[in-house]
């Protein structure tokens, strides 16, 4: 089963457990994880789920397509030019079976 460890500031984490074929918002969403809104509900529209993708994880993500990178410019809190992320576009599976992010103070 897939995991996801959001870290938030200090030393406060939360692991998730998910099925595969869902994101890191809904995974997130569906176990009360604190700092990830999800306005939008998925659709790449709010970039209320953003999260920085820690580095041993990078390699494993689909690239960013152009609605995400627009949504990215839009975040509360500044995106990082290698690291931001929307949840909501990142599908756990075989590719993505493990993955740990730092959820930003802010979302809205």
């Amino acid at each position: 089963m897939p995991k996801v460890t959001f870290y938030r500031s200090g030393d406060d984490s939360d692991i998730v457990e998910a099925d595969t074929g869902v994101t890191v918002m809904r995974a997130a969403i569906e176990n009360g994880v604190q700092g990830i809104v999800g306005e939008c509900g998925g659709q790449a529209m709010c970039a209320t789920c953003h999260v920085f993708v820690r580095e041993p994880y990078l390699h494993k993500l689909p690239p960013i397509d152009d609605d995400e990178d627009e949504m990215l410019d839009c975040t509360a809190t500044p995106r990082d030019a290698r690291r931001s992320r929307l949840g909501c576009q990142l599908t756990l599976g075989v590719e993505l079976e493990e993955v740990e992010v730092d959820v930003p103070e802010f979302q809205v």
